[in-house]
């Protein structure tokens, strides 16, 4: 059992970010860039684990529009990034919370397409775009490898949100990585997917 500080520090982490989130999308929203909230907190936003949220906030926006995004968001306080080159996404602050604008998550870049399957979602009085967990699915097991093999994160977040995720497009997409068929195969034996393989049959 987690003592009473840790989720008093929890409570508070999650207001922050929240607070952030909002101003964020309601930056971009007011500059007409098309946006979506990702990673962890998109998550949580759709009724995932609170204990696999970090303090910072992933924002998804098309290569296009990074440029115009980040001028607003620095015109309204947030504390630019330095110059350091990244090909999949630039980092701002939010005084101490980190605030990643993703233009090419997994060197994939952000489409309308992904903009349009997000989902506005309450987030506190007010409601911002998220992706789908499928979507969040694909990237994370897109970058597995032989260094990053612990998944125990993704287990609590299928497990919580197992329905609704679109199984049949996360093993499509991700078809080509023995590491995410791996995770697949250990998420239908333990019946947390809908046991349906690649070729159609069922998971025994």
């Amino acid at each position: 059992m987690r003592p009473l500080g840790y989720a008093i520090d929890m409570v508070r982490t999650l207001d922050r970010l929240l607070d952030t989130v909002t101003r964020t999308v309601h930056i971009l929203r007011d500059n007409e860039i098309p946006c979506a909230l990702t990673g962890d907190y998109a998550m949580y936003a759709r009724g995932g684990p609170a204990a696999e949220v970090h303090s910072e906030v992933d924002v998804l926006v098309r290569p296009a529009d990074l440029a115009r995004g980040l001028s607003a968001l620095e015109a309204a306080g947030l504390r630019p990034p330095l110059p350091i080159a990244d090909a999949e996404r630039t980092t701002l602050y939010d005084h101490d919370i980190r605030v990643d604008l993703v233009f090419r998550p997994n060197f994939r870049a952000v489409t309308d397409e992904l903009l349009a399957r997000a989902e506005r979602l309450p987030i506190g009085s007010d409601t911002a775009p998220v992706v789908t967990v499928a979507d969040f699915l694909v990237d994370e097991l897109t970058i597995a490898d032989p260094h990053r093999l612990d998944f125990t994160r993704l287990l609590h977040i299928a497990r919580e949100l197992r329905a609704q995720v679109d199984w049949g497009r996360v093993r499509a997409e991700t078809a080509a990585s023995p590491y995410a068929r791996a995770f697949l195969g250990l998420l239908d034996d333990l019946g947390i997917t809908d046991g349906r393989c690649e070729h159609g049959s069922t998971a025994v």
